[in-house]
């Protein structure tokens, strides 16, 4: 397994679009896709990051790993985390959830009031979910021929921020608002999850169900990143978005990184400045990496480092439970 700083330092190349030549155990190019689901009449742009070849060839078919951007990012949100990943053994996917994408705010005049009435579109909340369970489909059926032979279909799992954090704790069984909405959640082919910066289920008042009932059917183990400064997008303050964590009985793990903003674990270039700021990047990096390993691959010594908090700056804190 890689070691601590080796994972750092590639996450922090990636970033940084080092020039250097890739090593011959690179990550193969990105490839940019559009899948077609023929029942929902939807198109599914996605970002497939590979391991390299040899990789693959000396371990057999690898974990996978599915990423869904925030409110109005695309497929190209998260670079730094799925980089990563691919760097570490991973395939990464990154979904593009159309009606929630970049599309909603793009040529509007009134950035904000688009972006408002695309988070409280029910549809595309739905589509968003239905998007995760129609890729675990097309994957699992062998029909992307990138990627055919190449997955262990027993190692899946789902990684977002905001609006994508929103999307995995829901299809990892979190309940949805005046019901299921014809979907079958939480979908079992996935063993963990990844939510970047959580979004609080609504408040009672408006739809919202108890938290204790919200977070019950969820069964997953699930890594909650958030910072002291996650303020807003649905969250008064940090201490919002930490109601999962502490409510699920699920296994899992918080990490509360000091000065990070809603913003800081984005990964958007195409948007810029604070929402791809290099600074926490790293850091996240490094604790997705463990948590997978620790989960997924069942690495006990990377359970140990992810609750020492290796990697992370004095003031960070991360705390687990269950992760035995």
């Amino acid at each position: 397994m890689l070691d601590r700083r080796t994972l750092l330092s590639a996450a922090a190349a990636c970033t940084a679009g080092a020039a250097d030549a890739a090593p011959a155990d690179a990550p193969a190019p990105p490839s940019r896709l559009a899948w077609r689901d023929a029942a929902r009449n939807r198109t599914v742009p996605v970002l497939i990051r590979r391991p390299a070849a040899s990789i693959l060839a000396g371990a057999g078919p690898a974990p996978l790993v599915l990423l869904s951007h925030g409110l109005g990012d695309t497929r190209e949100g998260l670079a730094y985390l799925g980089a990563a990943l691919a760097t570490a053994g991973y395939v990464a996917v990154h979904l593009q959830h159309h009606g929630s994408d970049a599309a909603i705010w793009q040529g509007a005049s009134d950035t904000r009031g688009a972006m408002g009435a695309a988070a409280m579109n029910p549809g595309a909340a739905v589509a968003r979910l239905g998007d995760v369970v129609f890729a675990l489909d097309h994957l699992l059926a062998g029909e992307e021929p990138l990627l055919r032979g190449a997955i262990d279909p027993a190692h899946i799992a789902v990684a977002g921020h905001s609006y994508g954090a929103w999307t995995v704790s829901h299809v990892l069984g979190e309940r949805l608002p005046l019901g299921g909405w014809g979907l079958s959640l939480p979908d079992r082919r996935l063993r963990a999850g990844i939510a970047l910066s959580p979004i609080p289920p609504l408040p009672i008042p408006v739809f919202g169900v108890p938290a204790s009932v919200a977070f019950g059917g969820i069964s997953a183990p699930i890594l909650h990143v958030t910072g002291t400064q996650d303020s807003g997008m649905g969250a008064p303050d940090w201490r919002a978005r930490t109601v999962g964590f502490r409510t699920a009985t699920a296994p899992g793990a918080l990490a509360v990184l000091d000065g990070a903003a809603h913003a800081s674990f984005a990964g958007e270039a195409e948007i810029g400045g604070r929402w791809n700021d290099p600074t926490y990047q790293p850091r996240v990096a490094g604790l997705c990496r463990l948590f997978l390993d620790a989960v997924l691959r069942e690495d006990a010594a990377a359970r140990v480092a992810l609750l020492r908090g290796d990697g992370l700056a004095p003031r960070d804190t991360v705390e687990g439970k269950g992760l035995a």
